[in-house]
């Protein structure tokens, strides 16, 4: 998986990224976020029987918030950066389970559709702007087109972890070290070939939503099912509550850094 120095600031012109550095750090808190994703969009959509277009539609309305609140500040902001993440994995949890279940589509059908929907946005992108970007995202359009794909990207994550949980067999021990396997050949692709970074970071972006998806149902799901059966609840407040003790210690990490940067320059 694509790694950057925490002391590189990342500026285009005047303007500052609006995205964090891509550190191990990064990766670390993107798994918690799909993870409590899962666990949070099941809460709603089954502890809380709203139903899935019921859930998919309130969780897509604080998306919307979440992002406007995005869009509009003129640089990085880390609890609202993760917030939209955290919002894109539930509104991407519920979503995938009703094109599977209740529209009847099934993982793999629905699997192929939403990858062929993550392609067409890179495509469409690298042909409006030129580049895909994933770290310097300083104009509008950069902005549109990351959110995008990372919304479509996080649903299709769900239905591959579903698929690869339930429909192979594997279970979700064995389906969260199958996507866990897959990103260790994607974090030896970055590091030990020329594979295209933007290239890399988009794949371990999809590959991480599947393995939080299968270690929230592992967390969550009955015995019977291969889970460990505890609180949805209760384990979204409890992974959320380490998303945030992370999101803190990385911003204070990164603002530290940055100080002493400017003092050694000074």
């Amino acid at each position: 998986m694509p790694v950057t120095s925490p002391s590189e600031e990342y500026r285009r012109g005047d303007l500052l990224s609006k995205v964090p550095q891509v550190t191990l750090m990064f990766w670390v808190i993107k798994i918690c976020a799909t993870t409590v994703g899962e666990t949070g969009g099941d809460a709603l959509s089954m502890t809380e029987q709203l139903g899935y277009a019921v859930s998919s539609l309130i969780f897509l309305g604080f998306f919307c918030i979440a992002l406007a609140a995005q869009v509009v500040s003129k640089r990085y902001h880390p609890f609202v950066y993760w917030v939209v993440v955290v919002t894109t994995t539930t509104v991407g949890t519920t979503m995938s389970d009703y094109l599977d279940r209740t529209l009847g589509l099934g993982y793999v059908k629905s699997s192929i559709m939403l990858f062929c929907g993550v392609m067409v946005i890179l495509l469409v992108w690298r042909r409006v702007t030129g580049a895909i970007e994933f770290e310097n995202i300083t104009t509008k359009s950069n902005e549109v087109f990351y959110w995008v794909t990372i919304l479509v990207s996080n649903t299709l994550g769900t239905a591959l972890g579903d698929f690869v949980a339930t429909t192979t067999g594997l279970g979700f021990d064995r389906g969260a070290l199958v996507f866990g396997g897959l990103l260790a050949l994607v974090a030896t692709a970055h590091f030990f070939t020329n594979v295209p970074k933007s290239v890399v970071f988009w794949a371990a972006y999809v590959l991480t939503r599947p393995l939080g998806a299968t270690l929230g149902d592992a967390l969550t799901k009955p015995h019977a099912n291969g889970g460990l059966e505890l609180g949805r609840i209760v384990s979204s407040l409890a992974i959320a509550a380490v998303m945030i003790v992370l999101i803190i210690v990385t911003f204070r990490r990164s603002e530290y850094s940055s100080s002493s940067s400017e003092r050694g320059r000074a």
